[in-house]
């Protein structure tokens, strides 16, 4: 998101309709000038782009107005977190480029939690059900019809109260006992029919222990987690419209026990001053992030990783923050796309050739030019003389100076691309063939040899180039400049050249949309998740080429160092590469500018 200033000085980007929001609040003195947000995660799995676009709002909300952002993990469901996922969430926030003013969890709010939901009790808005999950639902009603009241929802205070120690006694069965909050069966909006607030795990959680066998829900947890932190825009997408309401009473309620508190002279859960100088936090909720071919939910994606099709959370085809930094994605290319994209209150698919665009036009500008060659083919320079070899200048990144030159070495035998020569030349073919020239990247023009241009073996596979060069013609010499039809065409020498693997990856899904085609097969054969998921998974979105070239600079660079293999794509060092074995990953190709003019 733009600064301030940036958009006090230029016009190119209007403020999307959250920051008129912060801004009309600002100037009416909401909250005291105040602006303090939340980015809530919950533990249970990775974080995706898709929470890439929230962590920018978040954040970039507080930053911009001069307020604060604090990290708060949503950890109400020890059965699926995990310190693993804390530790990726807060090193993925880092890289985004983002910094939170605190850290906090949910269950530092469990106390705080439990004695509201007392007070609820006590004053008759919620109650203990003994019921199944299954009958609840069905006493719910539909859309259409109003739900019925459960034969509990009248018991005593007393008895609520007792059972909901009971709850988290560690002796109550899980499912035996929940505490509903008591608002109307009858209510338009089904999430208003006496919503669940706590139910009975008797899990041991990862910070609390066994202090807690009771947990509380996460539509009751939230609101209250906002009010205590002093939260004044709370910031989410458009699936929890419907449960802004709901966020609204329970905001409501928790104000009204902590004017009680206040007024019977006990301490409150926050501070005093903020308490009395604040009206509660605001949910105002913007579109999600949906890219094309492309799959965003924890469940699947863990589902992805359990069963093995893809290489880990981290795997370069993942939509995972670590799996598009692992293929080479900066976090700048990422926060280009979501500003691209913008904030509105309607969903929409984005395309993935947008979010690819935003990764290529920002790599230009970074990347670190060098050679590589996948499908190898030998060029023999027979003009040039046996064990001489050349100190060249190569330019690191034009788009930089500062980046700096490394040396290429020039020797008699060459690597170049396979699909740079062709027996027969097309017309329109300006690479290697027979009598055709031309010139090799920092380096000469070579000529083919037409008497005897290639050797190949029986199967007519070309195996070797015969060519020549023009000693007159080395790039940066006086008089170098002499024109040809021909390519200009990337090499690495034989002689230095460093064996490696490359990674180039493709689409993971074969459809558009695979959360509705995953449905759509559910539905229709009755399966489970992952046999759906089989079935548009796409088995070419992985190729692995072992017996790739690159020069000896490329192999020296760091994992996740940002590299442009020229004339080829954009490619990172894989966290498993090593100079002695280096392994490149494809982040994004070139704009293929022959093709079109074919």
């Amino acid at each position: 998101m733009a600064t301030t200033e940036e958009i006090t000085s230029s016009e190119k980007r209007s403020l999307n309709f959250i920051e008129k929001q912060v801004e009309k609040d600002l100037a009416e003195g909401t909250d005291g000038g105040r602006v303090q947000t939340r980015f809530p995660p919950e533990p249970n799995g990775y974080l995706h782009i898709g929470h890439a676009k929230a962590i920018a709002m978040d954040f970039g909300i507080a930053a911009q107005y001069g307020g604060t952002c604090n990290l708060r993990f949503d950890d109400t469901n020890p059965t699926k977190e995990d310190t693993e996922y804390i530790e990726s969430i807060e090193h993925d926030i880092k890289w985004l480029g983002y910094q939170w003013a605190n850290v906090f969890y949910a269950s530092d709010y469990f106390q705080e939690l439990w004695d509201f939901a007392v007070w609820l009790i006590q004053k008759g808005r919620a109650y203990i059900d003994e019921q199944s999950a299954e009958v609840i639902a069905q006493q719910k009603g539909t859309t259409t019809k109003p739900g019925t009241d459960s034969p509990f929802r009248n018991r005593p205070v007393e008895e609520n109260l007792r059972l909901f120690e009971f709850m988290n006694s560690g002796e109550a069965t899980p499912g035996t006992l929940v505490l509903r909050a008591k608002i109307d069966m009858a209510h338009p909006n089904m999430l208003f029919r006496d919503p669940l607030l706590y139910r009975v795990m008797n899990i041991p959680h990862i910070r609390t222990g066994n202090k807690w066998n009771a947990y509380p829900m996460y539509d009751f947890t939230h609101g209250q987690s906002d009010y205590l932190e002093g939260v004044t825009h709370s910031l989410c997408t458009l699936e929890f419209v419907e449960h802004r309401p709901l966020y609204n009473l329970f905001v409501t309620w928790m104000r009204e026990y902590m004017q009680e508190l206040q007024a019977e002279g006990k301490p409150l859960p926050m501070d005093p001053a903020t308490f009395n100088s604040y009206p509660g936090p605001r949910q105002t909720e913007f579109n999600k992030l949906n890219l094309s071919y492309t799959l965003m939910s924890k469940r699947n994606l863990l589902a992805l990783v359990k069963e093995g099709m893809v290489d880990g959370w981290d795997d370069p085809r993942m939509p995972t923050i670590c799996g598009f930094r692992r293929r080479g994605y900066s976090p700048e290319s990422i926060a280009k796309f979501i500003d691209k994209i913008g904030y509105t209150t309607y969903d929409a698919l984005n395309e993935m050739g947008l979010l690819e665009s935003a990764v290529r036009e920002d790599l230009n500008s970074r990347a670190i030019r060098v050679s590589a060659v996948l499908d190898p083919v030998k060029v023999v320079v027979t003009n040039y003389p046996e064990g001489q070899y050349e100190q060249l200048t190569a330019i690191n990144n034009p788009e930089n100076e500062d980046d700096g030159t490394h040396t290429v070495e020039f020797g008699r035998e060459l690597w170049i691309e396979r699909d740079d020569f062709q027996k027969e030349a097309t017309k329109k073919f300006l690479r290697l063939a027979p009598g055709k020239e031309v010139r090799l990247k920092n380096a000469y023009i070579v000529k083919c040899d037409e008497e005897h241009p290639y050797d190949e073996d029986a199967e007519g596979r070309v195996t070797t180039i015969y060519c020549t060069y023009d000693p007159e013609s080395r790039s940066g010499l006086p008089g170098s400049d002499r024109k040809i039809k021909g390519k200009t065409l990337h090499w690495v020498g034989c002689h230095n050249a460093v064996e490696a693997e490359v990674r180039l990856y493709d689409r993971l899904w074969k459809v558009e949309n695979p959360r509705d085609e995953m449905a759509a097969i559910r539905e229709q054969q009755q399966c489970e998740a992952v046999d759906a998921m089989r079935q548009i998974i796409n088995p070419a979105s992985l190729t692995v080429l072992s017996h790739c070239y690159v020069e000896p600079f490329a192999a020296t660079m760091a994992p996740l160092t940002y590299l442009q293999f020229q004339r080829i794509g954009y490619f990172t060092p894989d966290t498993t590469s090593t100079p002695e074995h280096p392994v490149f990953n494809k982040t994004v190709g070139l704009k293929d500018t022959w093709s079109k003019k074919k």
